[in-house]
């Protein structure tokens, strides 16, 4: 599982690899995390997640959505995440801890998920998704 940032004229915009549908929604989320928050993460506590989607592209924008609404509601910076497709939607597990500053560092503030351009696609056995993060 990767992901990589590409070139965007104002906004953030990524790449994600992965072996399966799980992988490209943790992966997902750990590019956003890593975009916010580059410093080190510790898991202290963990919260459930369920969202509902009509498709696969929508079930990615609510539920990195959902994290970035919990990461700035409240103050969590999320370290590890596991999924779980439901029928129509999955459960998402979030570990980690409350922001401190000195120990979190200053990343680039994440305003929205961005739907336009979003896309997930299986090739083969790999699946592939790009994201837009407004900023």
């Amino acid at each position: 599982m990767s992901f990589e940032e590409l070139e965007h004229t104002a906004d953030v915009r990524i790449r994600v690899l992965a072996k399966s549908r799980e992988e490209l929604f943790i992966s997902a989320a750990n590019a956003m995390f890593g975009i916010l928050y580059p410093g080190e993460c510790s898991i202290r506590s963990e919260k459930i997640v369920l969202v509902d989607g009509e498709n696969a592209e929508e079930l990615l924008w609510e539920f990195l959505s959902e994290l970035l609404f919990i990461s700035e509601v409240e103050s969590f910076v999320v370290c590890e995440t596991t999924v779980q497709f439901t029928k129509g939607g999955l459960t998402g597990l979030i570990r980690g801890e409350p922001f401190e500053r000195n120990r979190h560092g200053g990343g680039r503030e994440i305003k929205g998920v961005s739907y336009s351009g979003l896309f997930i696609r299986q090739e083969g056995a790999e699946f592939n998704c790009e994201i837009i993060f407004d900023i």
